[in-house]
């Protein structure tokens, strides 16, 4: 993220702002500002990412807003995406280009809530769901912004909003309850389990699931740390199938018959 008030803007948003020319040569010279191009300048803790955008026409957008303002997406390449209003030039460069700028200027960051939109709009559902739970995770955005989606989206993305929680603790997590929600079983989050500890998700009673995120468990040390978790889980009676990043994303799959297997045997339930 860039650091807290850096800014780009045109000349003549920081001249009607009060600065004059004299003035804004010399924050060029030492520095303070850099110019990004004719008429557009950065302030100089702006981040490159940013001023990529901006020298791409407008101001990051969709799913490279959302990473920039750190909130979870989930992880593939991609080209950047840039806002640029309906009156503004696209340049060159390769971009995934927004044409939704109407109420802002062209270089004003974002508000999550429309950055939310945009990915729903670009991306679909579960990308939009991830960064959703992120933001009502981290306090990004309030009642207001979800009535201002619900308002300005479709049924698809209303369902989503619905589903939401504030207490997700991963994108993977967010994305394994979404593709559960209709199989007709309990799913619980976060659960604490006797000599265990917090799990990501509990099926049923007895079937426990781990998804492990990019970042988990590189090191022989996590692994072994995980493996004592699953023998004390079995130990009390848990069965534990865990998932990494890559099986979720690109081998759902597999995933889905794993899961089947178990729960159609039951071995969720109880009373077994």
């Amino acid at each position: 993220m860039c650091t807290s008030g850096a800014r780009i803007r045109t000349r003549a948003e920081m001249f009607s702002g009060g600065m004059s020319r004299r003035r804004l040569d010399a924050a060029h010279r030492n520095g303070s500002l850099t110019r990004l191009r004719r008429g557009v300048y950065a302030d100089a803790d702006t981040c490159g990412i940013a001023q990529r955008a901006a020298l791409l026409g407008g101001t990051l957008a969709c799913v490279s807003a959302a990473r920039h303002e750190g909130l979870w997406v989930l992880a593939r390449a991609e080209p950047l995406h840039v806002a640029v209003r309906p009156d503004g030039h696209r340049r060159s460069g390769g971009a995934v280009t927004h044409w939704d700028r109407i109420d802002h200027d062209a270089f004003e960051p974002p508000h999550v809530r429309e950055v939310l939109r945009q990915i729903l709009r670009c991306c679909g559902v579960e990308d939009f769901l991830v960064a959703l739970e992120s933001a009502l995770h981290q306090r990004r955005i309030g009642g207001a912004d979800l009535t201002w989606l619900a308002a300005n989206t479709n049924e698809t993305g209303r369902e989503a909003i619905a589903f939401a929680r504030a207490d997700a603790e991963s994108g993977l997590e967010t994305l394994v309850r979404w593709r559960l929600r209709e199989w007709g079983i309990r799913v619980r989050t976060q659960q604490n389990l006797v000599s265990v500890g917090r799990v990501d998700l509990l099926l049923g009673e007895r079937l426990v699931v781990e998804v492990d995120g990019i970042e988990n468990h590189a090191s022989p040390e996590r692994r072994h740390h995980d493996l004592v978790r699953d023998a004390n889980a079995a130990a009390w009676g848990f069965v534990t199938l865990r998932f990494d990043y890559a099986m979720v994303i690109h081998d759902w799959p597999t995933v889905e018959l794993a899961l089947r297997g178990l729960l159609d045997r039951g071995i969720h339930l109880s009373d077994r």
